[in-house]
């Protein structure tokens, strides 16, 4: 029997996406996530008396300018060495070029492989790890050619950090497809390097383990690494959380719902239920309320009220978080005639938005606007013009709900959003 726990895709030191997330509290609740997640990691080598620790690249977010994360993973890797537990590690496209790393005094548990690539023995257990890491954070190339042939009579493991074939949000790193690995030779593969965990063979065994923590809304759901057991050649996985902190989209269907009393009553209940079914320390939400109700306008009048108290629903309920709230509530068709003229002025800006000319003139002025941007924030818009009509077409359709809303609604508070980001603590 030979167990070993494959992961990847740490990043330790990882700054956060959600500019949402810029408040200090939340900042240090996931900032500090990654560095939990690695410890859970190392409590289940010990707990499950693995005989190794695969890392897939990626252990650190590009260079390690932390001398105290340095410090903590040392401290870390120390635990398994004194259990007498290996840890073999390939660098990635992000921790290519760390220049604190290549300093660290390491445990002698940990074999690291170079950018040349090579083979660990754990003879012991008849077994073979081989290794590639990037020399730099660019690998265009496959780095297929660079691994061994598999040792004969071992049971060879190989550790390679790649995009595959192309993912979408990946750009492309190492790549390969997966007849080229299963031709190789190995028994089986530990990717690292896409974010999602997915067994992608099982003869032989390619997996890509995804992340073991979060960092964003982008990268919602339970996290968790893969628990591998061989027994007389026969490989069984098993996918074990890790998770410290987890992001959850959480979608409210409002449709006929009429008092706002109620429909606070549901949101509430919905995230009451989302947090009693993750395992987490602490549940980060983004609500976000679907469907159609007479409470549309008022709600996207009224976005600040309404964030303010799911916020404090949050709060009540505890280890929730929320990081926004968005509306996409829809107005249902009214029965009643149309005297009222601001019915008519909204069917008047619904046709006008369907005017050709008046999608060219909006692409136009923006064109001009994010020419007045900072060049480095300039690509958010867009790469292309079509892709600048599309966020143009967005952000129209967005500001006419709003100022339908305003328009609808009656006692009108001075502050009106269309999207509550909340960064306060529950």
């Amino acid at each position: 029997m030979f167990r070993f726990i494959h992961t990847a895709d740490l990043h330790l030191d990882a700054p956060l996406h959600s500019l949402a997330l810029k408040d200090a509290v939340l900042s240090d609740l996931v900032g500090s996530a990654t560095r939990g997640a690695l410890e859970q990691i190392v409590t289940l080598c010990l707990e499950e008396n693995v005989h190794a620790l695969l890392i897939a690249g990626d252990l650190y977010d590009r260079d390690l300018h932390s001398m105290k994360t340095a410090a903590f993973l040392t401290t870390q890797l120390e635990r398994l060495n004194a259990a007498a537990i290996p840890a073999f590690i390939i660098r990635g496209n992000h921790d290519a070029a760390s220049v604190i790393t290549k300093e660290l005094d390491l445990p002698p548990n940990v074999h690291v492989f170079s950018g040349h690539g090579g083979t660990a023995r754990i003879d012991e257990h008849g077994v073979a790890v081989h290794g590639v890491s990037f020399a730099k954070p660019q690998a265009p190339e496959s780095l297929l050619p660079k691994y061994p042939a598999p040792v004969a009579g071992c049971f060879n493991i190989g550790l390679l950090h790649t995009s595959l074939a192309g993912s979408e949000g990946h750009d492309t790193y190492a790549p390969c497809s997966i007849s080229d690995l299963k031709n190789h030779g190995y028994d089986y593969w530990a990717l690292g390097h896409i974010h999602q965990r997915r067994v992608h063979s099982e003869v032989p065994h390619i997996v890509m383990p995804g992340m073991p923590q979060g960092r964003d809304i982008g990268e919602a759901g339970v996290k968790s690494v893969t628990l591998v057991s061989i027994s007389d050649g026969t490989v069984t996985l098993e996918e074990r959380r890790t998770s410290q902190v987890e992001f959850i989209r959480l979608p409210c269907a409002l449709d006929g719902v009429e008092e706002w009393r109620d429909m606070l009553a549901q949101i509430t209940s919905e995230m009451k239920e989302a947090a009693s079914s993750q395992d987490a320390g602490n549940n980060i939400l983004r609500v976000e309320l679907t469907g159609k109700t007479p409470l549309a306008w008022r709600v996207r009048r009224d976005m600040d009220l309404l964030g303010e108290q799911i916020r404090e629903a949050a709060e009540a309920i505890g280890n929730v978080w929320i990081e926004k709230v968005e509306c996409h509530l829809r107005q249902p068709e009214a029965s009643e005639a149309r005297e009222d003229p601001r019915f008519e002025l909204q069917a008047i800006m619904q046709m006008l938005m369907q005017e050709e000319a008046i999608k060219a003139r909006a692409v136009e002025m923006s064109e001009w606007l994010i020419g007045e941007l900072p060049p480095e924030i300039r690509s958010e818009f867009g790469g292309d013009r079509d892709a600048l009509a599309e966020s143009v077409a967005t952000f129209l359709a967005e500001g006419y709900e709003d100022v339908v809303a305003l328009m609808m609604g009656e006692d009108a508070p001075e502050d009106v959003g269309g999207t509550y980001n909340a960064s306060s603590p529950s």
